[in-house]
């Protein structure tokens, strides 16, 4: 489930009933199914363009991830009690080949801008160091199981606006419904405040215990998402040029982060912490023609910053 905030004020839209009714309306008719590839793979021909192997030991490599805290102090989305921390080794490090994002238990009240959370992680985002408006997208990673656990693999509009600029989940995990992937992707169309969400799961039983490919397909035409090269989700473009139904011709910037308890990921397990979300690698590849999609942001104030996270 995905919630956001704007400012201070939380974006549980407050439709009259017969325009709610004519939006989803419309919004259902445009989540059109894709035709869905399989299996679903880096298209021939294409470039890697972008990517992280995580083979330096320590923090994050500063040009490719910066952290996201922005609201720490007030609180993150959907009632989620993580503090996620900046380049600090216990909630984020490179270790072995792999990027280890750990929640703990412990609440690092001496940080000025910590807002009272009982447990700390990490979110790191590429904001302001590189985007995308196309590509073939693979996280390979192991997931946490603990009871209250809520990895995700996803991607936000630069632009700012959510869910009017889009969002792709790639991956996301719920520790109380272990074994159940979900893939998701919304725009000002389709989106949780007004019901209409395209949003779909697929069973990876093991994704605890062994690493997986996270998948997703970005062409101009449609988006879709898959695991281990099972599609299970997509979106195609419309042919009118709505922006609410197909924000995606404009730069996105992927995100990793693992939150804890909130309204999706539900009742903590303590004695499972500390827990880990484990990412082998990020691969980003692009048609040739497209490889300069891959761009460098302004960075910009988080004013809408989405997600269930």
């Amino acid at each position: 489930m995905r919630t956001t905030m704007f400012g201070s004020t939380t974006t549980a839209v407050m439709l009259s009933a017969w325009l709610a009714t004519a939006l989803a309306a419309t919004a259902l008719a445009a989540n059109t199914p894709a035709p869905l590839t399989v299996p679903l793979a880096v298209p021939a021909g294409w470039q890697l363009v972008w990517s992280d192997e995580f083979d330096t030991d320590g923090l994050p490599d500063p040009t490719r991830w910066d952290y996201d805290t922005a609201f720490n102090r007030q609180g993150w989305f959907n009632h989620e009690r993580q503090y996620y921390a900046r380049a600090r080794l216990e909630n984020s490090r490179v270790a072995g080949g792999k990027l280890i994002i750990t929640a703990r238990k412990e609440a690092l009240a001496d940080l000025p801008d910590h807002g009272g959370q009982p447990y700390s992680s990490a979110r790191l985002f590429t904001r302001g160091l590189a985007s995308w408006t196309t590509g073939f997208f693979e996280v390979r990673a192991r997931l946490p199981c603990g009871g209250g656990t809520w990895p995700a693999i996803w991607m936000l509009g630069s632009r700012g606006s959510w869910p009017g600029d889009g969002e792709i989940d790639i991956m996301e995990h719920v520790g109380n419904k272990r074994g159940e992937i979900l893939g998701s992707i919304y725009t000002g169309a389709q989106n949780w405040p007004m019901n209409t969400p395209n949003s779909k799961a697929i069973r990876v039983d093991d994704a605890c215990h062994a690493f997986h490919n996270y998948q997703l397909l970005w062409t101009p035409d449609q988006l879709v998402i898959g695991v281990d090269g099972r599609p299970y989700n997509s979106l195609r473009k419309g042919g009118d040029g709505d922006y609410r139904q197909w924000p995606f011709a404009s730069p996105q910037y992927l995100l990793l982060n693992l939150a804890i308890g909130g309204d999706l990921g539900g009742a903590v397990d303590d004695a499972s912490l500390p827990q880990q979300l484990e990412i082998d690698y990020v691969r980003v590849f692009q048609a040739p023609a497209r490889a300069a999609a891959t761009v460098a942001s302004p960075p910009k104030q988080p004013a809408a910053s989405s997600q269930s996270q």
